[in-house]
């Protein structure tokens, strides 16, 4: 089975999201599927991006939100209202609202519980709600579940009850009992969020070289994003990854989860740069278990790997994340704007041309 991987543009300036149209099968027989659906206008870009390559008529077998933010998910109301689709997956996060209370500050009732989480995730509520109008089987999507040809590695059901009430549009968790679980993963403070973002308009830069790599272990995403699905594909050209917004925490599960479905980790064909290739995602620790260690400077890449990225930010993607991608064997090609396609032995169409791929810098952010 073929698969092939088209990242689409999401956002205008800075902002970033993520829309991904994967076909799989073979060229005169295959299924489409749709990964996130980005910003509202997004969804107006990827209803036409599918009538003028799939027709009028193309359906959707699979539409997946790897979680809940609204970068990922805007764009799939205009979606769902305007083709047709099978299945949609994702986490409806006020359907936990039972389950979760006793970790919320004050243990409210699951009814108040679930009201609250529900009119702060009115997007997701109207997704829902428009998936259902038309008919659409709507799924939950967790460890184990097989979505067309890809198994879902993150989260597990347990992981995804603890991450919840960490979520910032969440009421006020209890610490106390997520730690006494394992499962607190510090939050960074608004002074925190103001200095990165200082620090994206005005880079400290340092010197990187091939074997000197100054990305580092323990950096902290948003609980939401350690709920992005991650998603395991095995294909003629070998296995994909797609990990949406997954941080350190959500990579080491999927991992595991892979080692214990018995599919091979280090030998993919290609990879989602996580995140728009933020580096607090990622970690040398992580990627070299999902990816191999690093290789030799000069030797050619073994898989390919993008990132979607707005086309104006000095956020994202940083170059020390592309460097470390690059290290363990990628090929980097970056959205900024473009749609960026891996053909996966599908053919290409009429008038492609090659994505550019980013080069290895030796001046990449100071990590700080």
């Amino acid at each position: 089975m073929k698969c092939e991987i088209e990242f689409l543009p999401v956002g205008s300036a800075s902002k970033a999201g993520d829309a991904i149209v994967v076909r799989y099968g073979e060229p005169h027989d295959f299924k489409l599927m749709l990964v996130d659906g980005g910003h509202a206008e997004t969804g107006e870009q990827i209803v036409a991006h599918l009538r003028s390559q799939y027709g009028a008529g193309a359906v959707l077998e699979h539409l997946v939100l790897t979680h809940s933010d609204g970068d990922h998910a805007s764009g799939l109301r205009t979606v769902l209202r305007q083709v047709r689709v099978a299945n949609l997956w994702l986490h409806v996060p006020w359907e936990h609202a039972t389950q979760t209370r006793h970790l919320f500050k004050g243990q409210p009732s699951a009814e108040d519980l679930r009201r609250r989480i529900k009119a702060e995730y009115d997007i997701i509520a109207e997704v829902v709600e428009h998936a259902e109008a038309q008919g659409t089987a709507v799924h939950p999507i967790f460890q184990g579940a097989n979505v067309g040809p890809f198994k879902v590695l993150s989260p597990s059901l347990e992981a995804y009850t603890y991450l919840l009430p960490q979520f910032d549009k969440t009421p006020e968790p209890d610490q106390a009992a997520i730690t006494a679980a394992g499962m607190w993963l510090g939050k960074a403070t608004l002074a925190d969020k103001y200095l990165d973002a200082a620090r994206a308009i005005v880079h400290a830069w340092t010197y990187e070289a091939w074997y000197l790599e100054r990305l580092r272990d323990g950096g902290i995403t948003s609980a939401s994003n350690e709920s992005s699905v991650v998603l395991y594909g095995q294909f003629e050209r070998g296995p994909v990854l797609l990990t949406g917004d997954a941080g350190i925490n959500a990579l080491h599960w999927a991992a595991t989860a892979a080692e214990a479905y018995g599919l091979p980790l280090q030998q993919f064909d290609f990879v989602q740069v996580p995140h728009h290739g933020s580096r607090r995602n990622v970690g040398p620790q992580v990627l070299t278990r999902l990816l191999g260690g690093i290789g030799l400077e000069g030797a050619p890449a073994r898989f390919t790997a993008i990132a979607s990225a707005p086309v104006d930010t000095a956020k994202h993607p940083r170059q020390i994340v592309l460097n470390a991608f690059m290290r363990r064997g990628a090929t980097v090609a970056v959205t900024r704007g473009e749609s960026v396609r891996y053909l996966g032995g599908f053919p290409g169409r009429y008038g492609d041309t090659a994505a550019a791929s980013v080069p290895f810098s030796t001046t990449v952010e100071e990590y700080t």
